[in-house]
């Protein structure tokens, strides 16, 4: 139940960080403010698919 997603950053659209989240009780799109090391600073981060091939 529990799928894989990858984070990334709003500003400089990197995948910086990978988690997983229950699709059943979190239905809408994660966003998160995290430490984007790229960037060297705090922004967005949001949910984005990870491939499967």
């Amino acid at each position: 139940m529990r799928d894989l997603i990858k984070m990334s950053c709003q500003n400089c659209n990197r995948a910086n960080y990978v988690t997983d989240k229950n699709k059943r009780t979190m239905t809408e799109k994660f966003e998160i403010k995290k430490f984007c090391p790229s960037c060297r600073a705090h922004h967005a981060h949001k949910e984005g698919k990870i491939s499967k091939g």
